[in-house]
């Protein structure tokens, strides 16, 4: 998938805000996580670009186009993950603009690809 250029700085900042109203056992798993570099990076090229990509540009695209890329993002999410993305989403704080337009079928199917591809 040829990645939305978006901000990164952008995504971290509504991130670091998210992180602040998650719930205790959420919050703690993640930001353990988000402090090391490495799961950082890999957490927001892997995991929150392609899904602000599929936001950003799943206004525009066909039906087919977008299936094929949601298709093709492979990511597993954990419990908490999902916390932290489902508001990116949902149109809540930085990105809300973003989620303008973009057809509700198109968010449902968003929404169900992080609760059905959590990991085991």
């Amino acid at each position: 998938m040829k990645l939305f250029s978006f901000p990164v700085f952008a995504i971290e900042k509504a991130i670091g805000k998210r992180m602040l109203t998650l719930e205790a056992p959420h919050k703690d798993w993640f930001a353990q996580r988000w402090a090391q570099k490495p799961y950082r990076k890999a957490f927001l090229e892997n995991k929150a670009m392609p899904l602000v990509t599929l936001l950003a540009k799943g206004k525009t695209w066909d039906d087919e186009t977008f299936n094929t890329e949601l298709a093709a993002w492979d990511a597993r999410f954990y419990d908490a993950e999902i916390e932290v993305l489902r508001p990116l989403i949902e149109g809540d704080g930085l990105l809300q603009l973003m989620q303008k337009n973009v057809p509700a079928e198109r968010l449902q199917a968003l929404l169900n690809t992080l609760d059905t591809q959590r990991q085991a």
